[in-house]
């Protein structure tokens, strides 16, 4: 991407604002649901309370159309850990989540987060955004199969 799109795509992303809380729930369950159809529908709708109370207290970053001012993605971080990234169904594949990535590598020096290693779409991405496998584990709540990946500028990455 060339300095000028880049520049076009961060004026995009912004903080999550208050108004923007339930359109940023609806990506982040019709994408957990989709993505991981491995675990049941009801566990991401019985946890879509709690997980709305969270992001609205926690640092989230949202990626809004430019024809429409319409939010098509969000980042959650904390710290150096990304607490999840998801991209609207119909704008997946187009550069945003890359886009939203890159963002925040351009605000921390190392970034860390979970996947669910049956999530290969997921997992190649990452992968190809030069995040490496650190560890694996399994998710206690869904006893899932989770890798833990691990992104370091230093790395020269």
């Amino acid at each position: 991407m060339t300095g000028t799109r880049m520049d076009e795509v961060c004026r995009m992303i912004r903080k999550m604002k208050k108004k923007d809380l339930d359109k940023v729930m609806e990506i982040w369950l019709d994408t957990n649901i989709k993505a991981h159809n491995f675990i049941p529908k009801s566990y991401w709708e019985n946890n879509a309370q709690s997980v709305r109370e969270m992001i609205s207290e926690a640092e989230v970053y949202v990626y809004e159309s430019d024809a429409d001012g319409e939010i098509q993605a969000f980042a959650g971080v904390s710290g150096s850990h990304i607490a999840g990234l998801f991209v609207d169904g119909a704008a997946q594949s187009g550069g945003i989540g890359k886009a939203l990535l890159n963002y925040l590598k351009d605000k921390r020096p190392a970034l860390g987060l979970c996947v669910y290693e049956k999530n290969e779409r997921a997992v190649r991405f990452y992968k190809r955004e030069k995040f490496q496998a650190a560890s694996e584990g399994i998710d206690k709540d869904t006893g899932e199969k989770e890798i833990i990946m691990t992104w370091d500028a230093r790395s020269g990455a």
